[in-house]
């Protein structure tokens, strides 16, 4: 958890991708941030969880590193965001609109090929079928 006297969006963004679990900005409430440490709590206490299992594709998300098989590979920061946000969603369509906003931040569409780049990327590090294409809708961790 960050607190900061920083307010600008892309200093919490920065924050956030960087692996904080929440950011709050001064000045802040005594309560507030007593409720934000419970219900920190509440979600550790529930399952500690270090990696993603997707039939054979394991994401280890603390290294940060995926392996489909062939041993352990270590992934970029957007590569590593990318492939969590698929896994977490085993075998279920994920639209390019839902990773543009999870992974960039985009809340709108850029007319970019950025989400298709990184798929590519996945795709050459882990094998072209770890990720299927679901034309005109988006992109799916396939599990065999």
């Amino acid at each position: 958890m960050v607190l900061s006297c920083l307010t600008a969006t892309a200093t919490k963004v920065r924050c956030l991708e960087a692996g904080a679990e929440d950011y709050l900005a001064k000045p802040f409430s005594m309560d507030e941030l007593l409720a934000r440490v419970r219900a920190r709590l509440r979600v550790a206490a529930g399952r500690p969880v270090t990696s993603l299992v997707a039939g054979r594709l394991r994401l280890d998300l603390i290294r940060r590193e995926a392996d489909s098989g062939a041993g352990p590979v270590p992934l970029a920061e957007r590569e590593f965001l990318l492939l969590r946000e698929l896994m977490q969603r085993p075998d279920q369509i994920v639209s390019k609109q839902r990773l543009l906003s999870a992974v960039w931040r985009f809340h709108f569409d850029p007319g970019s090929n950025v989400v298709d780049v990184y798929v590519s990327r996945l795709r050459a590090k882990l094998g072209a079928a770890t990720i299927a294409t679901v034309r005109g809708e988006g992109y799916r961790i396939v599990v065999p």
